[in-house]
């Protein structure tokens, strides 16, 4: 219900619904219901990969603009927090400046980017953004009297968010502290910025921006200056990515090159575009929980798996845990064959 007012755009998939209120389900109960400090990590990185991956297929999947800078802007809203926690009083106040300075920053540098850029072919766009990426990165990892460089930062969140703050004694098992509040302001702050691109998506701003990747010389014909809209969508894609830094760095409460902006996490991105389904918001979503689950527990369950077959020749050292890059570079090449479209795309012609 939520969904259709917000939206309009429903699952059309009985399958793909009963999916995503499952995972809505567990991510909103996700301390009562899996509990333990490494489950919950598991969830909150989920909900943060949502949104990044969400904001990331608004411009790649909505509006067909080919960028390797997403990491760039999602490290923009994890250092712009950073470095307000450490140089500010502790509070709820640094939060929000680091975060709205973080997004506002992003959105700026992306708006400097697509005015100069956007006007090239996809692939030089593309490279232009590696390069962009790639020196802020480095720039970075220079500034170490501000930035920490490649040790990163720690810093202290206001005490309310932190394990150190108690409401109460147990609920269900769960102790009720600022872990399970911190990990809400993740849930939450996800959750509403993911209905805020749903709603982006399937306005008549978010129906220009479809009709311009299918064809931008006809959309042009017709009077809508291709330029703006893809600029307007990288801005907004880049703040939404720059906010989603912000809640993984209120969460893991540290900040590094490899955490925020290294890109392998861009890799990571497009993997979950791409297996989720892209040009689908709810492809994000499954995309999302389908990496961050296997990239926490695949080891795990191949080291169960070569123990079981243990005394057979050569399946111990194929299972062993040691190969779960391989095993999940081969997931992603059978996904890719097999659901072209991405899941979201297969389910919705299955109905």
């Amino acid at each position: 219900m939520i969904v259709k007012l917000l939206s309009g755009d429903m699952p059309r998939s009985k399958l793909l619904s009963a999916i995503l209120l499952a995972i809505l389900i567990c991510l909103a109960f996700a301390p009562f219901i899996f509990p333990g400090v490494r489950s919950l990590d598991t969830a909150a990185r989920i909900c943060v990969f949502i949104l990044l991956v969400a904001s990331y297929d608004l411009m790649l999947g909505y509006g067909g603009i080919v960028s390797f800078a997403h990491t760039m802007f999602f490290g923009m809203g994890a250092y712009g927090v950073a470095l307000a926690c450490t140089y500010m009083e502790r509070g709820f106040g640094a939060l929000i400046v680091g975060a709205g300075a973080g997004a506002l920053l992003a959105a700026v540098v992306a708006f400097l980017i697509g005015l100069f850029s956007l006007r090239v072919r996809a692939i030089f766009f593309a490279m232009i953004t590696l390069a962009v990426a790639s020196a802020v990165a480095v720039l970075v990892s220079q500034l170490s009297g501000l930035t920490g460089g490649e040790d990163g930062l720690n810093y202290k969140i206001p005490r309310e968010l932190t394990p150190a703050f108690k409401f109460g004694s147990e609920f269900l098992g769960v102790k009720l502290n600022g872990k399970l509040l911190n990990y809400y302001v993740v849930f939450f702050g996800a959750f509403l910025l993911f209905l805020l691109l749903l709603r982006i998506v399937n306005s008549p701003f978010g129906r220009v921006l479809q009709a311009i990747r299918e064809n931008d010389f006809r959309a042009e014909a017709v009077g809508y200056r291709v330029i703006n809209y893809r600029t307007a969508a990288t801005c907004i894609s880049a703040a939404v990515a720059a906010l989603a830094g912000a809640l993984y760095a209120i969460w893991l409460r540290y900040v590094g090159p490899d955490t925020a902006l290294s890109f392998e996490i861009m890799v990571d991105i497009l993997l979950m575009v791409v297996i989720g389904g892209m040009g689908t918001m709810y492809g994000a979503v499954i995309g999302a929980v389908l990496f961050v689950v296997a990239q926490n527990y695949l080891q795990e369950l191949m080291s169960v798996a070569s123990a079981a077959v243990e005394g057979i020749p050569l399946l111990p050292d194929l299972l062993s845990a040691d190969r779960w890059l391989l095993w999940l570079g081969l997931l992603f090449v059978l996904s890719v064959y097999f659901f072209p479209s991405g899941v979201v795309g297969r389910l919705r012609q299955g109905k």
